[in-house]
């Protein structure tokens, strides 16, 4: 502690203040506790400011300009479409600003003390907070770690003006003509997705067998076939070498099954993952058990082995997504109330925006077989929706995975439009323990998308409508 800083005591501090952090910190004061959160950075963390939300923002300014050069088969034609993409960029810019502002303003309308710098744990109830000018030290009861994670680098792919992780590709001050992605998994594909719908050239270059290979691959080859159509290229089985640099572009070299191969391209994009915020940050002061990759071990209700601090989103095990942060924040900050909350990863969704989109959650077929689960799986094609064909959006599928015994919905995957918003109903079905025939006889307006949730759920029964059995 430096000399003549005096501690300022608060019940409750949280380190971070992004989808998890912000959200822990503003269930924790409507429960009682007076709480301060400590951001390095700007309020609302990677998703609002450089992920999450400026990404389907330029994904959506991609599909408008895709559909305005592409909609003769619906009568509509426009010659001379042109892209102003400065302007795509102000229109990201304002909706972060918009929800960045927003988060800022539901903190202090909850009287959260927002303090902003570098945090450092001294002991188990003491931290210290520093900028460019200061530190102060601060006491509490309880802690919520919620650093969040950053890109990983390959050693051969030093990011630098060409090299670009995920923040530098959202940021482009000028359309490329194209470029390269290392990485077909969610964040390359969604990212080489809308560039590829700006007309950028787009090769993917994916070390696996399959992009997207946390979805089946009959969803993940909708999206591939998609993005061939969009021009790009998608590269599995490759492995990314090096790359040289020029002061206007780049070539990157890779190997397929032995063979040497290069491609040209203005930038280059590294998307092969994150990791977790866990160094720098005196976690071994205080003794917090560290995992493997840097994650932070937690129980059940986001507790560390230190029993008064807690750790939520990607510093800890399972995938990195914003809505499981927020989620862990709400039972972190409640278990710190003393409420017998506790986490239940079942109902998490999983959602793709590539397209068409991809959303799971819960079972999916294959992993209810690997354990045992004599199940029904039923699929009802986007192709006999009449919402779906009336939007020209008739790819895709809704795959219901149920209890063969009593028709109990443990799981649904959708490749189509609109599945991030559909796969919401899936999730409040597995959580409340809905049946095949609770869907079915749930009357969905028509003509929508919602349908097909129901048409499924009749398919899993044995008696479909809309399709031949």
């Amino acid at each position: 502690m430096v000399v003549g800083d005096f501690p300022i005591e608060t019940d409750t501090i949280v380190i971070g203040a992004g989808p998890g952090g912000y959200v822990a910190a503003i269930r924790a004061a409507q429960l009682g506790q007076k709480v301060t959160i400590v951001e390095r950075g700007t309020v609302g963390g990677v998703c609002l400011n450089v992920g999450c939300i400026p990404s389907k923002a330029l994904i959506s300014a991609g599909h408008r300009f895709e559909n305005a050069k592409h909609s003769e088969d619906m009568g509509v034609v426009a010659e001379n479409v042109t892209l102003d993409f400065s302007k795509v960029q102000k229109f990201k810019e304002g909706v972060v600003k918009k929800l960045t502002g927003g988060v800022e303003g539901l903190l202090k309308g909850n009287k959260v003390d927002i303090v902003k710098g570098e945090a450092f744990f001294v002991d188990a109830n003491t931290l210290r907070v520093m900028d460019d000018n200061s530190s102060q030290s601060y006491t509490f009861k309880n802690a919520i770690i919620a650093t969040g994670s950053t890109p990983l680098e390959i050693p051969a792919f030093k990011y630098s003006k060409r090299i670009l992780d995920s923040t530098g590709a959202l940021n482009l001050k000028e359309l490329p003509e194209s470029i390269v992605v290392i990485g077909g998994g969610y964040i390359g594909t969604e990212l080489g997705g809308a560039y590829a719908s700006f007309g950028t050239k787009v090769t993917i270059l994916e070390g696996t067998d399959e992009i997207l290979n946390g979805f089946e691959k009959q969803m993940s080859s909708l999206v591939k076939r998609k993005l061939k159509k969009k021009g790009a290229e998608v590269i599995t089985n490759a492995l990314a070498k090096n790359v040289e640099e020029r002061e206007d572009g780049v070539t990157v070299n890779y190997e397929v099954k032995g063979e040497a191969k290069s491609v040209d391209a203005d930038y280059v994009f590294v998307m092969i993952g994150r990791k977790p915020n866990t160094e720098e940050m005196g976690l071994e002061q205080v003794g917090i058990e560290i995992g493997e990759r840097g994650v932070i071990k937690v129980d059940k209700q986001c507790r560390t082995n230190i029993s008064n601090i807690y750790a939520i989103g990607d510093i800890v095990p399972g995938p990195p997504l914003a809505h499981k942060a927020s989620y862990e924040g709400k039972i972190a900050a409640e278990a710190i109330a003393g409420h017998a909350s506790e986490i239940d990863y079942l109902g998490i969704p999983a959602v793709v925006f590539s397209d068409p989109e991809l959303a799971s959650v819960g079972y999916t077929e294959a992993l209810a077989k690997e354990e045992g689960i004599d199940i029904v799986a039923a699929k009802f094609p986007f192709a006999a929706n009449g919402r779906a064909l009336s939007l020209n959006e008739s790819d895709g599928f809704m795959k219901l995975v149920t209890r063969k015994e009593d028709g109990l919905i443990i799981g649904a995957q959708i490749a189509g439009a609109g599945a991030s918003d559909m796969i919401a109903e899936l999730g409040l079905a597995i959580e409340t323990g809905m049946t095949a025939e609770d869907l079915a006889m749930t009357i969905h307006a028509h003509p929508t998308l919602g349908e097909i949730t129901m048409e499924a759920a009749e398919v899993a029964l044995g008696n479909p409508i809309h399709i031949i059995k």
